[in-house]
């Protein structure tokens, strides 16, 4: 099922495993080089934590440099400012994105859990630190490029879950640490997982702990 908003994003989505309209939203961000069905399969997993819940997972905006797959932004820098830079010029594209999907079920942001993984938790980061309007938020093998000296005074601050593999050789085990470190200081109440010997991926312990913490915070 390919979601048919008025948002250029667009990727597969699940219905609520009960068959009624749905009471809660889930949006998963992928990776750079991925694209939505590389995360939608999670979505039965969670579903037996969230019947009510529809699941969307939109393809990032742009083509992926790497010839395959999609990106938020491009990497050819990883520098603290032009990955700012690539959030922040994709940041309006996610929020009409949600924005439509909201709108088109009759839901609010209050409605709305983000679950990112690695480039995609970036993206998922950014909008909870700048605007903090969605129930609850997961993040799986990523980082923040922003401090809690960058963000807007009036955020709300909604709980946060960040999962990280400690053997990650592409996004940092350090991050995890660095994006706690941020939320913590910002107001946001956070939680953490580390996974021992995981590399860059998301494993069934952390997914479980991931619907736990989606199921514990999102309005049924």
């Amino acid at each position: 099922m390919t979601n048919t908003s008025a948002s250029p994003l667009v990727g597969p989505s699940r219905p609520p495993a009960n068959g009624t309209a749905p009471r809660q939203l889930v949006v998963f961000l992928h990776g750079y080089g991925a694209d939505g069905a590389d995360l939608i399969g999670l979505a039965p997993f969670f579903a037996q934590a969230l019947p009510n819940a529809e699941f969307l997972a939109p393809n990032a905006p742009e083509r992926c440099g790497m010839g395959f797959g999609y990106q938020w932004f491009g990497l050819t820098n990883l520098a603290p400012g032009p990955l700012a830079a690539g959030v922040r010029n994709a940041a309006p594209l996610l929020d009409a994105f949600l924005d439509d999907a909201l709108k088109s079920r009759s839901l609010s942001y209050d409605q709305l859990a983000l679950v990112g993984f690695s480039q995609g938790t970036m993206m998922a980061l950014d909008r909870m630190m700048r605007r903090g309007d969605v129930a609850a938020m997961v993040g799986f093998s990523g980082k923040a490029v922003d401090s809690a000296a960058t963000l807007p005074k009036e955020a709300k601050h909604p709980p946060v879950l960040l999962v990280h593999g400690d053997a990650d050789p592409i996004v940092p085990f350090a991050s995890l640490g660095e994006a706690e470190h941020a939320l913590s200081t910002g107001g946001f109440p956070v939680e953490t997982l580390v996974r021992p010997g995981l590399a860059h991926g998301i494993d069934q312990e952390g997914a479980l702990r991931a619907a736990q913490f989606l199921m514990a915070h999102l309005p049924t």
